[in-house]
């Protein structure tokens, strides 16, 4: 099977209605990367110092050597930025979720009791804060082992949510295997969804994020931090119903220019109808009012229920859900338009001769089929609809008298797609495109086929 894994739809135009406990026209989460002790370095059995995410312009690993000012940085995330944080947050009793480097954590007692004291949500952030990329799969699976093993030590109990950051393309299948209530490796949201495996993901963010302190381009000052939050969630306000995910770090943030644009904006979003939520709140919340929905997916299916699921949908011709199985078929495929597209691109890159097979399986409008009840049950159905299964005996020889005269000069059956018509609609169209040259009633009569197939299709799927 030629399968594509990404999902390039979502929720699409139309996203869950969503109401947030109180009426909350926005979901804040809160996320504290806790970091600071596992990062890169020769005292953690690292090869190299930490290059990622600080203040130091141009950073690069030193091989072999400790990078005494980039520790001295993640050092302040530990002993002044976490504390100046912990007093915003719990003076507004805000809720927050940590995102807890495991051998960090294990480094840091005193800030693991503090947050446990303010009833924040300590999440997982994998054993070490490193990089994924290249981890063989196995090692990969072991470490997410190890930190949770770590984590309940050191915080009581196990992780009931993860972020990895530095991720690979198997910590999202590898993390959804553990049972975590979430998980946050993607950024392709601005609500929650369900893996195919009940595994609930919670989109996460790198551009409301502090990170932008330390990249290009980036904030400079806290007011432009307090900006671009403030149109972030002005922006989703107004859509209603989203959740907006702000990232930020304890060496980072938590500096006091920086931390007095994130003051200005707790202090403006609290008095404008969100619910500030840790992600397990959200999580909760979202199985509650938006449990999984399992349903078929044309994608995954074999060739034999593909075929036998759409092969009548182009008029007696099951070759073209035939091809369509064998294109590049995805998750943007399991819908009503995403199937209508293979479809169409198969009847489309068929020959002429092939498609004009296509246009004479379709029956005459009202005709002799139809009188001996020999139409397909979608056939039947539609031309039901607008009454051609009952018309008077003068209507019905017009229309047969109107199928002849069409075959007669085009050489196939006259073809409307009857459910976006009425009987006298269609009598109009029947002798309005009868004068027209046959490649243009070719093409007219293509166009009406995959009408029909579209409005099959909707009656099928979402």
């Amino acid at each position: 099977m030629n399968r594509y894994p990404r999902n390039m739809t979502g929720y699409g135009a139309t996203p869950p209605q969503v109401r947030w406990p109180g009426d909350a026209r926005v979901a804040v989460s809160l996320v504290l990367n806790y970091e600071e002790g596992g990062e890169n370095s020769i005292l953690h059995g690292d090869a190299a110092s930490e290059a990622f995410l600080s203040d130091i312009a141009g950073a690069a690993q030193w091989p072999g050597e400790r990078h005494w000012n980039m520790e001295s940085i993640y050092e302040y995330g530990a002993r002044a930025g976490f504390w100046r944080l912990h007093r915003i947050f719990t003076e507004r009793d805000l809720p927050v979720t940590i995102y807890g480097v495991a051998t960090a954590l294990a480094r840091s007692p005193e800030q693991v009791a503090a947050m446990k004291d303010a009833g924040w949500e300590i999440a997982s952030h994998g054993l070490k804060w490193v990089e994924h990329r290249a981890m063989p799969e196995e090692e990969e699976r072991r470490q997410i082992a190890e930190a949770i093993r770590l984590h309940a030590e050191v915080v009581g109990e196990p992780p009931r949510g993860w972020y990895t950051g530095r991720c690979s393309a198997n910590t999202v299948r590898l993390t959804s295997e553990q049972g975590f209530d979430w998980i946050s490796d993607t950024y392709d949201d601005d609500l929650p969804y369900w893996l195919d495996n009940g595994q609930l993901v919670i989109p996460y963010t790198l551009e409301a994020n502090d990170m932008r302190f330390a990249t290009a381009p980036g904030y400079i000052t806290g007011e432009q931090f307090f900006q671009y939050l403030k149109d972030s969630f002005d922006t989703l306000t107004a859509e209603g119903g989203r959740m907006f995910s702000i990232g930020l770090h304890c060496r980072l943030i938590g500096r006091p220019g920086k931390a007095a644009g994130l003051i200005r904006f707790l202090d403006y979003a609290q008095h404008r109808g969100a619910w500030f939520a840790t992600r397990g709140q959200i999580a909760a919340h979202w199985a509650a009012n938006h449990p999984p929905i399992r349903r078929e997916r044309p994608s995954q299916m074999d060739r034999d229920s593909f075929v036998a699921k759409f092969g009548g949908i182009f008029e007696h011709s099951p070759w073209i859900a035939e091809r369509a199985w064998e294109m590049e078929l995805g998750p943007a495929h399991d819908s009503a338009v995403g199937i209508h597209s293979a479809l169409c691109r198969a009847f489309r890159s068929a020959s002429a001769d092939e498609r004009l097979a296509v246009l004479n399986a379709h029956p005459d409008l009202a005709g002799k089929l139809a009188q001996a009840k020999r139409l397909t049950a979608d056939s039947s159905a539609e031309q039901a609809s607008v009454g051609l299964d009952a018309l008077t005996d003068e209507e019905r020889e017009t229309f047969q008298r109107l199928n002849a005269d069409y075959v007669a000069r085009h050489g196939f059956p006259f073809i409307i797609a009857v459910r976006d018509n009425t009987k006298m609609t269609i009598l109009h169209a029947f002798t309005t495109r009868i004068a027209n040259d046959r490649d243009t009633e070719f093409a007219a009569a293509c166009k009406q086929v995959e009408r029909i197939a579209e409005l099959r299709l909707k009656d099928l799927l979402p």
